[in-house]
């Protein structure tokens, strides 16, 4: 970590930050959820920054990877609970944040992973184990009553890297990687009403590219190129060049070129809220860049 890095994860935190806040006012019972997902993409590239993942806008029950399709129609209703998960990166250091957003009366459950993610944060010193951020979010979300999300964990970030060590876990646990001061990585508390775990829906609409191989059909071909300048970072179905996804998209899956991303959720009508920052540790505790 030197000062030009860190200030790129602080370039990236503030626009993630400022984006967030200003799109979660947006959602609203009527709006059209193409068209928040549209927007707020549209915003980060604006500010001369690039999505580390495509906006994820997660309803209710589902607590992660989903995100518009082509001619997407759902708006926005009565009672929905919505995660709005944001990536933002510049020149590949990313910042992840996350809110959840209320259209019912669901104001505890909100408070519990809000209160979890400010929890683990004041817990952060290099030296403690990863496991202890996991103890303060569960106290926090099973103290309002609610389970946190025993199969989902924070993750570590680096350039073009989404996912990495350390994991930091939403239950408490005595093993896991140690704080070290430079770290860089998310933590993201889900509180649920639900089981506690989550499993995998059909719906896929996010991919990310694994490793490179000969590809023979054209269609396939074309998604390759235009998904180069990702580096390995997430991309939506509705990125793509239309010519033949049905076939290309697949065939690349099997190949094992691209990973696909399943939307994860909790068992049928439960809820799940969501908050998240991007912290780097420092020496006495932490700098959170997406605050």
């Amino acid at each position: 970590m030197n000062d030009e890095i860190f200030e790129k994860y602080r370039e990236a935190g503030t626009i993630a930050s400022t984006i967030l806040k200003d799109g979660a006012r947006e959602i609203r019972e009527g709006a059209s959820y193409l068209e928040l997902v549209e927007s707020i993409e549209s915003r980060v590239r604006d500010e001369g920054a690039a999505l580390a993942f495509p906006l994820n806008v997660s309803l209710n029950e589902d607590a992660a990877h989903d995100t518009a399709s082509v001619g997407d129609t759902r708006i926005f209703k009565r009672n929905d609970v919505v995660k709005l998960d944001l990536g933002v990166e510049v020149d590949g250091y990313i910042a992840d944040t996350a809110t959840t957003i209320d259209l019912g009366d669901n104001s505890l459950l909100l408070q519990a992973s809000e209160a979890a993610l400010d929890a683990a944060i004041r817990t952060i010193q290099p030296g403690i184990i990863a496991g202890n951020l996991g103890a303060a979010i569960q106290r926090e979300i099973e103290s309002r009553g609610y389970r946190p999300i025993a199969n989902l964990t924070g993750h570590g970030l680096d350039q073009y890297v989404l996912h990495r060590s350390p994991s930091i876990p939403n239950i408490g646990n005595m093993s896991g990687p140690v704080l070290e001061e430079g770290m860089v990585f998310a933590i993201e508390p889900f509180a649920t009403t639900g089981s506690g775990h989550v499993g995998e829906k059909t719906r896929k609409e996010i991919y990310s590219q694994i490793s490179t191989r000969p590809v023979r059909i054209p269609a396939a071909r074309t998604i390759i190129e235009s998904i180069k300048d990702r580096k390995g970072l997430p991309f939506s179905r509705r990125w793509l060049p239309e010519r033949k996804l049905d076939i290309a998209l697949p065939s690349l899956i099997r190949s094992g070129v691209l990973h696909e991303y399943p939307v994860l959720a909790d068992i049928p009508g439960s809820l799940v809220s969501q908050h998240e920052h991007t912290v780097i540790v420092t020496a006495d505790g932490c700098i959170v860049t997406t605050r």
